[in-house]
């Protein structure tokens, strides 16, 4: 037995059980729930329903290592996923990250950057810096976007990205697209749910570019960057045709708007 759990208030049981390691709770959530305390066995059962998330949230991230894996086992070392934030916005960069990930390295929770709230993708981005091989970003502003088209400012910000990285990879998977190298390459459709790696990258890219517009609403507030983060808004197209664009927007995804 783990503790004389009937010795103890259901109270200070809560508190144990908070405290408590993952790797404890099949054995304690069993004893509970043979507790004459009603209070007790129902936080049994939650520790039950609890790790059996924890298991399912396991089995989905093994899914998302299957390309990696699959890829180590074939001789790459270094397997870089990239994604990229802010194709549709009207202003501001577009931004790319690659990311490496150690073999076993498991990160709770991770998925694509746009079905996570900001406060998870923060906590996720540090557990991915401390994590991952090796990081880095690339970003094309808004006037090269206006310059080459918003897909070849995407693919030339991926492309900076793996030139800035510490670690060299030798294996690229990327979210929906094919980039100019000689280092080899996949393509993978919604590869932001699919693979570790890019939804890694997806999470490191829109942190990243959040951070940039929030700092561009303090210079041009009225356009409310800060929330909308460039996209068009209602409150964004009422401001361009109010006050017209300022000097990051994207003129050439303006055409109709003002």
């Amino acid at each position: 037995m783990f503790a004389d759990w009937e010795r103890l208030s259901v109270l200070k049981i809560k508190e144990i059980v908070s405290a408590l390691p993952c790797k404890f709770w099949a054995e304690i959530s069993e004893e509970l729930k043979l507790d004459s305390r009603k209070g007790v066995q129902k936080l049994g059962l939650h520790l039950e329903k609890e790790l059996l998330n924890l298991e399912k949230e396991k089995a989905r991230y093994r899914k998302l290592q299957e390309r990696e894996n699959a890829l180590r086992k074939a001789g790459y070392s270094y397997v870089g996923g990239i994604d990229e934030a802010g194709r549709g916005p009207l202003a501001g960069p577009v931004v790319a990250a690659c990311v490496i990930l150690p073999e076993g390295c498991y990160l709770p929770g991770l998925n694509d950057s746009k079905k996570l709230t900001a406060e998870q993708r923060e906590v996720l981005e540090l557990q991915i810096k401390k994590e991952a091989l090796a990081w880095s970003v690339g970003l094309v502003n808004h006037k090269e976007i206006d310059l080459i088209n918003i897909y070849q400012a995407t693919r030339l910000a991926m492309l900076k990205a793996v030139r800035v990285l510490k670690v060299k990879p030798d294996y690229l998977l990327i979210d929906a697209m094919k980039i100019e190298t000689n280092i080899p390459q996949k393509s993978v459709i919604h590869g932001d749910r699919q693979c570790a790696a890019i939804a890694a990258a997806s999470i490191i890219a829109k942190t990243y570019r959040d951070r940039i517009m929030e700092m561009m609403d303090t210079f041009y507030p009225v356009y409310g960057f800060k929330e909308n983060k460039g996209y068009g808004t209602a409150r964004h197209v009422e401001a361009l045709k109010l006050y017209g664009p300022s000097k990051v927007h994207r003129r050439s995804f303006l055409h109709n708007i003002c």
